[in-house]
């Protein structure tokens, strides 16, 4: 297949089809939504939650949650409870089990089929990498990016960071998609939180009050937390 980047030890691909191409023929994928599914599925995963994604919100995930024994969390601007904010999971209780739809980070998750997957961010990148490599040499980071309102891939600079942080650590022939991906993050790493507040995605949330989710997006490698998907949940791996 010309687009598996199969002659390489580490790749990297956008989206959908970056892990509908790269998941089957790779040892450990790993899902890069920085703004915000991976950050708050790290955060939350290193408290002692345990977290389901789901792909949409509607009916179904009321009924999916009630399935697992689950809290299904808010709406990503919600005010109250839990959502796909990392600052309203700082403070989760151990234990608590909370279905989190998403567009971008939760589906591409639910796509990986066999594959073990990890949830990856900045937060987390060397400790992610050193986990990942205990499953093999083939590893497919997977930047999620955005959606634009059309639902079409928006490719997020904050993604090509974290993508570009975990491959940083990672040992092994790049493709030079995953080489893209690390020389991104080494121009920018001076000041990830300056840039990620320009970005696009950053400017979004700043605008609609939750600047606090980006600085807590931006912090590098302040966790050891390793959010590996089993039985459909993501729990904490690193304990």
């Amino acid at each position: 297949m010309i687009f598996d980047q199969a002659e390489f030890n580490l790749r990297c691909e956008w989206g959908v089809q970056g892990v509908v191409q790269l998941a089957p023929i790779s040892d450990v994928i790993i899902i890069v939504d920085v703004l915000s599914f991976s950050t708050a599925t790290e955060i939350a995963t290193n408290n002692g939650a345990i977290i389901y994604p789901y792909q949409w919100r509607d009916d179904s995930a009321i009924n999916y949650a009630k399935s697992v024994k689950a809290e299904l969390s808010q709406g990503r601007f919600s005010q109250a409870g839990y959502s796909l904010s990392p600052a309203s999971l700082t403070k989760i209780p151990m234990g608590t089990r909370l279905v989190i739809p998403s567009p971008n980070g939760s589906t591409l998750t639910l796509l990986t089929g066999n594959t073990p997957t990890i949830a990856g961010c900045l937060r987390n990148c060397a400790a992610v990498a050193k986990f990942a490599q205990q499953y093999g040499s083939k590893i497919s980071v997977i930047p999620a990016g955005e959606k634009w309102q059309d639902g079409t891939m928006r490719p997020a600079f904050e993604d090509l960071i974290g993508a570009g942080a975990i491959l940083s650590f990672l040992h092994g022939s790049l493709s030079p998609e995953a080489e893209t991906a690390v020389t991104t993050f080494a121009a920018f790493q001076h000041d990830l939180l300056g840039y990620l507040k320009k970005s696009s995605s950053g400017k979004e949330l700043i605008a609609k009050g939750y600047e606090l989710d980006v600085e807590l997006a931006a912090a590098l490698n302040v966790s050891e937390c390793v959010p590996l998907l089993i039985d459909k949940a993501y729990t904490n791996s690193s304990k």
